[in-house]
């Protein structure tokens, strides 16, 4: 063995069915922790939400090790639900760090012990600063504990790891509560699907939240209609020509009398009907679902998958065609 290197220790035998049994019983114990939470929601949790909500600066968060990892999501948390917020390390927080806090703020720390040093070294500078302190332990009377103005309780019966060393169902815990108080103070805010979108702009989520039909819409020449006199050999030439697998049957100002979709070319050909003499007022399908362009996206989405169609015509207040678009177009957008 190269010196000073340590020899790990032996793994027990993979056995198939101690590992399933070992993985429920951590999450029944994780389950139980966040469980227990709910009993403990009082009076100390509705001030903890009112810190929050008339916080004027910013909610700074703090904590050690693990706790500080958990610190972190709940930061991230807070700040993507509308409430401004970041996490500050406590070590650094003593080697100048802490002019990050100003009087405005509120501090969460988070400690299972409430005991960490490196949070009871930054104590007596948010009390002099004045600000808020909110404690996340899991010792209520323990030194932060004392010292916040609101305490939350995240004690926990046991750890899920076997030594009951390991903060496993402590930072689960710690976690949830995180999570409970970010909802609890979005809901307060009237915090919108719209709000939480100008937070999330980039990805998947940002584009089913702020993408709207107008964005992915086809408009000008590239939507496809005809008057409804014309020929259904005519609708079908523009139904060739726009690709957007039909055409919209509109009056000489646009307004949208109704549509005429590849499927219902099947169900023609079927029926053996002329080509040239049957107009497509005859065999159209009037009153169609329609959305306008101010619209979400997503909204098109869902309104495509419940009534089964793949197009859409997108029409104004006044019922005018105004662009027009099929589920290829919201794919090519990132909204499906």
């Amino acid at each position: 063995m190269i010196r000073g290197m340590q020899s790990r220790p032996r793994s027990a035998a993979l056995d198939p069915d101690q590992l399933l049994a070992r993985g429920r019983r951590v999450l029944e114990i994780e389950a139980a922790a966040v469980t227990a939470l709910q009993g403990r929601l009082g009076t100390a949790f509705i001030e903890a939400c009112r810190l929050l909500h008339g916080c004027t600066g910013r909610v700074v968060v703090t904590g050690m090790g693990k706790s500080g990892h958990i610190g972190n999501k709940i930061a991230a948390t807070l700040a993507s639900t509308g409430t401004p917020a970041f996490f500050l390390h406590p070590a650094e927080a003593s080697h100048g760090d802490i002019g990050m806090l100003a009087p405005d703020d509120v501090v969460i720390a988070i400690s299972n012990s409430g005991e960490t040093a490196e949070l009871l070294t930054i104590l007596p500078v948010i009390k002099r600063l004045g600000i808020p302190l909110i404690a996340m332990t899991g010792r209520p009377q323990s030194t932060l504990g004392k010292a916040a103005a609101a305490i939350l309780d995240v004690s926990v019966a046991e750890e899920a790891c076997p030594h009951n060393l390991a903060p496993t169902a402590s930072t689960t815990a710690t976690l949830a509560m995180g999570d409970a108080l970010a909802v609890a103070v979005l809901e307060a805010r009237g915090f919108s699907e719209h709000d939480f979108a100008r937070s999330h702009p980039g990805g998947s989520l940002g584009r089913r939240l702020l993408l709207h039909v107008e964005d992915v819409m086809r408009t000008g020449d590239q939507v496809p209609m005809v008057a409804p006199d014309a020929s259904l050999r005519d609708g079908l030439l523009e139904i060739s020509r726009k690709g957007l697998g039909m055409t919209a049957i509109v009056d000489a100002e646009r307004h949208v009398l109704g549509i005429y979709t590849d499927g219902d070319l099947r169900r023609a050909i079927d029926q053996s009907i002329d080509f040239k003499t049957r107009r497509m007022s005859e065999l159209m399908t009037a009153h169609p679902k329609t959305i306008a362009p101010r619209r979400l996206a997503a909204e098109a989405v869902h309104l495509m998958e419940t009534h089964r169609i793949t197009q859409l015509l997108v029409v104004d207040e006044h019922n005018v065609l105004v662009g027009a678009l099929n589920v290829h177009d919201l794919f090519r957008a990132g909204v499906m």
